[in-house]
């Protein structure tokens, strides 16, 4: 028997998997330090929504974790998930962004790309894999997995074929669903040896519907070379296969693994004590999800539906959203359910069953998709889903979509710079995500000039009744709905935290100033606008769901069309795009952007054009 290699994903994967990647960089560096004795290939650490989370929530630079990483895992290979011409977020960019991207990543210490697309269309991936060759970096090149009439075994082995006139050092097989049956593996696996016997084949599945361990076993005996796992705390549910196990079993076949199991463990301890403080984020059921095998909606995107649900009152719809998400994944020609593809087919199935009408509101990624946007669907789209979400225009699945894209960096280096921009990695970071980016610049650019625990100098009578908090980085929105009558224990009041209705009991502040929150401590707190007006007449125009204002497309006074775009509000990860219903007059904005909006509110009005 041969040696098999192992990369353990417990700080990529594991944390984003089971908790939301919500774990801060502190609480991963002991950890790191005892993963980078163990004797693995490589770790992946990086990349992913991590990027993003770190941004966006965490309010940590994602390129300062990077550095210390390194610094505290000096031995081992550090590796990256990179979504080819998404990099790391949710729209193609630019190849100069790529490009800078993948050179910066390296030099602060990735050493390993794993790089995928979510269509498989190797058009997407060309740019990063050779800029990372160029730099000797490894790169895996992925096949990302699903099942659907046209992925075939014979599909994979052209994906992978493609891959390596690229260039790549490795043949990666991503199962981000967990779809993956012991008997496909072995066959794909078995071919892909066959047809490249010098490639090493690398096997990373998801513990979603419990296959996984069975899978990586027979892709092991079919000639597999590398599996990816995690240690047993952050482990199984829509995780990985626990790699203590792993390596136990298969050393019991007689294959040679060169990682410290005791050590392995030994992290997997510390781990266990860390991921109590994580408890808010550790949702997940404890048994398997049968049912993505149906869906094929990875674990991450569940506790994204039902989120989106409650704040729409419909959390009993859930098992109508993941229905329509299969038939939405046909109409689109069956792309594996992997970002941003998941978002985009989730985003437009939950529309759907929100507004009772198919395709009714679509939002800017699915239109964007079934243009080509995206790049070449694995199966063709249906004619009347294009004609209904594209009209008269036609789809250009005939060109490499960055093709259509002008450099990104010349003209928003100077802008980035003057909305906090510290470094390249910086001007890079607002590139990805410029509102994130800029609201993460100015809440380091606060840090630097008080502390981080700001308190109210006194307290006022004149209490607001809506409000902003931020607990570590990351809001919550909260209204106070009502008061009751004072007891002795205390003021009872009603209060809606992010759209959820509670009751609290406010007692005097000597008998609570010593009891630990339960979210850490409280950094800052923010009045929000009163309550904008409810739609009543054909010109207000309000959002079709609840998200941010990231983009407001007109001007007070401006003349409209019917149809035009008015703003674009996010939500979960998508851009919509929110129309106007009449042709007539921007009369008013109640809105700005980053604002948080509901759908009983007026956003815009528009004094409608007399007949």
């Amino acid at each position: 028997m041969g040696e098999i290699l192992i990369t353990d994903v417990s700080l990529r994967d594991g944390v984003q998997s089971l908790l939301a990647t919500r774990v801060r960089t502190e609480d991963m560096l002991s950890v790191i330090e005892i993963l980078d004795k163990c004797g693995f290939w490589s770790l992946e650490v990086w990349g992913g929504a991590t990027f993003d989370v770190c941004l966006r929530y965490l309010k940590e630079d994602p390129w300062e974790r990077l550095k210390l990483f390194k610094k505290h895992a000096p031995q081992t290979r550090l590796e990256m998930l990179l979504r080819g011409q998404n990099v790391v977020g949710y729209r193609h960019y630019a190849d100069d962004v790529v490009e800078e991207f993948v050179k910066r990543a390296y030099d602060n210490g990735i050493e390993v790309f794993r790089i995928f697309d979510a269509l498989n269309d190797t058009r997407n991936m060309i740019r990063s894999i050779e800029t990372a060759k160029k730099l000797n970096a490894v790169v895996k090149g992925v096949l990302s997995y699903t099942i659907s009439p046209v992925h075939t075994v014979e599909y994979y082995v052209e994906v992978a074929r493609s891959l390596v006139d690229m260039g790549i050092d490795i043949i990666s097989i991503k199962d981000q669903a967990g779809l993956l049956s012991p008997k496909v593996c072995y066959e794909l696996v078995k071919a892909l040896k066959s047809e490249f016997p010098d490639y090493p084949v690398h096997l990373h599945t998801q513990t979603t519907a419990d296959l996984a361990q069975m899978a990586q076993l027979k892709g092991v005996e079919a000639g597999a070379d590398m599996i990816d796992t995690v240690f047993y705390s952050l482990s199984c549910q829509t995780a990985h296969p626990p790699g203590e196990t792993m390596i136990y079993a298969l050393r019991e076949f007689g294959y040679l693994i060169r990682v410290d199991e005791k050590l392995y463990q030994k992290a997997g301890d510390l781990f266990a004590s860390i991921r109590k403080k994580y408890r808010k984020y550790d949702v997940l059921p404890p048994y398997p999800d049968v049912g993505v095998l149906i869906h094929q909606v990875p674990g991450g995107m569940i506790s994204n539906f039902i989120s989106q649900l409650k704040e729409q009152g419909m959390e009993e719809k859930l098992p109508e959203v993941l229905e329509e998400v299969v038939r939405v994944r046909e109409d689109l020609g069956y792309p594996p359910l992997v970002t941003p593809t998941s978002q985009i087919v989730g985003s437009q199935a939950f529309l759907n069953v929100l507004h009772g009408e198919r395709y009714k509101v679509v939002t800017k990624e699915t239109r964007d998709y079934v243009k080509g946007l995206y790049g070449k669907p694995p199966a063709p789209i249906k004619e009347e889903i294009i004609n209904k979400i594209l009209g008269e225009e036609k789809p250009i699945y005939h060109i490499r979509p960055a093709d259509l894209l002008e450099p990104e960096l010349p003209s928003i280096r100077e802008e980035a710079k003057k909305m906090g921009a510290r470094s390249e990695e910086d001007i890079l970071s607002y590139a990805l995500f410029p509102i994130v980016a800029k609201e993460f610049f100015e809440f380091r650019e606060r840090g630097e000039k008080a502390p981080m625990e700001e308190v109210a100098e006194e307290r006022k009578e004149n209490i607001p009744v809506e409000f902003i908090i931020t607990v570590h980085g990351e809001q919550y929105h909260v209204q106070i709905a009502g008061r009751g009558e004072p007891t002795a224990e205390g003021k009872p009041f009603f209060v809606r935290l992010d759209g959820k209705l509670e009751e609290v009991l406010l007692r005097p502040l000597k008998e609570v100033e010593n009891i630990p929150s339960p979210y850490g401590e409280i950094t800052s707190a923010t009045e929000v606008k009163p309550r904008r007006p409810k739609p009543i007449g054909v010109g207000d125009v309000a959002s079709p769901i609840s998200g941010k204002v990231v983009n407001i497309k007109v001007n007070v006074g401006q003349q409209v069309k019917e149809g035009n775009v008015l703003f674009v509000v996010e939500a979960m990860k998508m851009e919509n795009e929110v129309h106007s219903p009449v042709s007539g007059t921007v009369e008013e904005i109640l809105i700005a952007v980053g604002d948080v909006i509901n759908p009983d509110e007026v956003a815009v009005r528009i004094k409608p054009t007399k007949i």
